[in-house]
């Protein structure tokens, strides 16, 4: 309420408490003003007020940061496939950094083989890293891991893990990297300070089944959390190739010494996943006819019940037959399927010889990982 009064209405004060003629409540003057030879009064009535006004509120007190040591930084590199339902054009490179309860980041610079250090910017937030505490054995990328468990020591006490139920998971809540292996966790039970032991093991997610079985105990751990990362190779302005090195270093105001980390850049995200579900089949005239199921880079999730989409410029796979580690016939098919008929066979002079057959997709950018089996000719 805004009022025009008289010249008395200068000894009220901004923040008094009023009462109006024939306007039920209290009501409180916020702003006093004089103006046209009159005072005019800013008014805001005061909530469920009736016969006096409400209590005054506490001034709260200060929230502040933790009182802890910075502590040492520890930086992690990983090479991702997609992380999100697109094509990428080029590597996924994520630098993860982390440290004690008091660290609050770091700046990030990337080192030549010369020694020099070029600064990209700073860290992400604290990411949640770790080690493995004993090797992950192999298990099932198609089925729940509900036989092997991971053991991991984080970095600080503070760190937390906790379980997801489906729903979450379906989200993608829980997704982790140990080593090369991208994985979730349904359950975590903390078993020490800083150490959980994760059961309800997704494995081998985004198609880095081929990273299962190798893994040691003392491999680095990581959370994978996105607005926790950053990507070096955006921030720096640098393209980034299959086959190239990166070399990063962090320095945050604990660290006497910086923090440093290297990788080799395989491109895990610009390669089509190796193909699965290989079967042979007789083809009824003496050969055998290979089928295999493509997969997608473009399409991780099996929302509609289609084919997933392609997600590479055209469609082939490269085809190869080895006796041993000898390379015996190659061949490109631009369809799930080749056959190796009995006249090859004979060209070949591989009947009744135990061969192995691989198949990959040819990429727009990279070539694929392969898969393979073995049949007697």
């Amino acid at each position: 309420m805004t009022l025009r009064c008289g010249w008395e209405a200068l000894t009220l004060q901004p923040g008094m408490a009023v009462r109006i003629a024939d306007v039920p409540g209290l009501w409180r003057i916020e702003e006093r003003e004089w103006e046209a030879m009159a005072v005019r009064l800013s008014l805001r009535r005061v909530p469920g007020a009736g016969t006096a006004p409400p209590g005054g509120a506490s001034s709260g007190t200060m929230v502040r940061q933790v009182d802890a040591p910075h502590g040492p930084t520890t930086l992690m590199l990983a090479d991702l496939p997609p992380l999100r339902e697109a094509v990428a054009s080029a590597p996924l490179v994520v630098a993860a950094a982390s440290g004690g309860a008091g660290w609050r980041g770091a700046a990030l610079f990337v080192t030549g083989e010369g020694g020099e250090a070029v600064p990209i910017g700073r860290s992400a937030p604290r990411a949640t890293l770790g080690t493995a505490d004993a090797a992950l054995p192999p298990g099932s990328a198609v089925l729940v891991d509900g036989r092997n468990a991971l053991t991991v020591t984080l970095l600080s006490p503070d760190m937390e893990l906790a379980g997801a139920d489906e729903a979450a998971l379906a989200q993608g809540r829980n997704l982790c990297l140990l080593g090369r292996e991208l994985m979730q966790f349904g359950h975590a039970a903390r078993t020490g300070a800083a150490s959980y032991r994760l059961t309800g093991l997704r494995r081998g997610l985004r198609g880095t089944e081929w990273a299962m079985a190798d893994h040691a105990a003392g491999e680095p751990f990581l959370l994978v959390e996105e607005d926790r990362l950053v990507e070096p190779l955006v921030l720096a302005g640098i393209a980034g190739e299959a086959g190239a090195s990166l070399a990063l270093a962090a320095i945050g105001i604990g660290d006497v010494d910086p923090a440093g980390a290297q990788i080799a850049v395989s491109g895990e995200a610009m390669m089509p996943p190796c193909p699965v579900h290989l079967a042979a089949r007789p083809d009824g005239a003496g050969g055998w006819t290979f089928g295999w199921t493509r997969r997608s880079r473009a399409g991780w999730r099996w929302l509609s019940g289609a084919d997933v989409p392609l997600g590479e410029e055209a469609e082939a796979y490269d085809v190869a037959l080895f006796d041993g580690d000898g390379l015996i016939r190659s061949a490109r098919t631009v369809s799930t399927d080749w056959t190796y008929d009995a006249t090859m066979i004979a060209a070949d002079a591989t009947a009744g010889q135990v061969l192995t057959m691989t198949v990959r997709q040819r990429g727009t950018l990279a070539p694929g990982r392969e898969a393979g089996m073995t049949i007697i000719a």
